[in-house]
């Protein structure tokens, strides 16, 4: 049995990482927008892009990391630097996906992996972390507000058309100590 930790995500466990994230997605979109999303990619294209995102990431402060318990993926988070606009380069890393999957919640996979991911941003040299938050998702945003993260005035819409359409907020913490 191998302790519940949190690690760089391997290439085999791309399709682990896929399914969580779809069991995420369905759980935590609003069903006008997971039906859609979901139906627009299948679960091998998923795969293949985790699987890229492991061996062949962009830049080398992009990661995947993995929360583990037993000999099995529970969640996952992929961070780098943060591409928005406002965004000080070098300084602003931001945590672009992080699931836990629904039948692991509640039981401190979601902290062990929000404090590796701060841990690896912090060692790649980033002083501020960002996260964009669904604004109706009141679980995840109070679970960061309790972590030291808070609003800072950023948001917007994404979608894949007029009509399904989620809106974020966005919230940050500083890393630098």
């Amino acid at each position: 049995m191998i302790a519940d930790s949190v690690r760089l995500a391997l290439p085999v466990e791309a399709a682990q990482i896929a399914t969580i994230q779809r069991r995420a997605w369905h759980q935590q979109l609003p069903a006008d927008v997971a039906g859609p999303v979901l139906a627009d990619v299948d679960l091998d294209e998923m795969t293949q892009s985790w699987h890229a995102a492991i061996v062949r990431p962009p830049l080398a402060q992009f990661r995947v990391l993995v929360a583990v318990t037993d000999d099995r993926v529970v969640g996952f988070a992929a961070l780098g630097p943060s591409d928005d606009p406002d965004a000080d380069p070098g300084e602003d890393g931001i945590v672009a996906e992080f699931a836990i999957d629904p039948a692991a919640q509640r039981s401190g996979h979601g902290s062990r992996l929000l404090n590796a991911c701060m841990d690896t941003l912090r060692a790649d040299g980033f002083e501020r972390a960002t996260w964009w938050v669904r604004s109706t998702d009141d679980a995840l945003r109070r679970f960061l507000t309790e972590s030291g993260w808070a609003a800072d005035g950023g948001h917007q819409e994404i979608g894949i058309d007029d009509t399904t359409r989620v809106k974020l907020v966005r919230l940050h913490t500083d890393i630098s100590a």
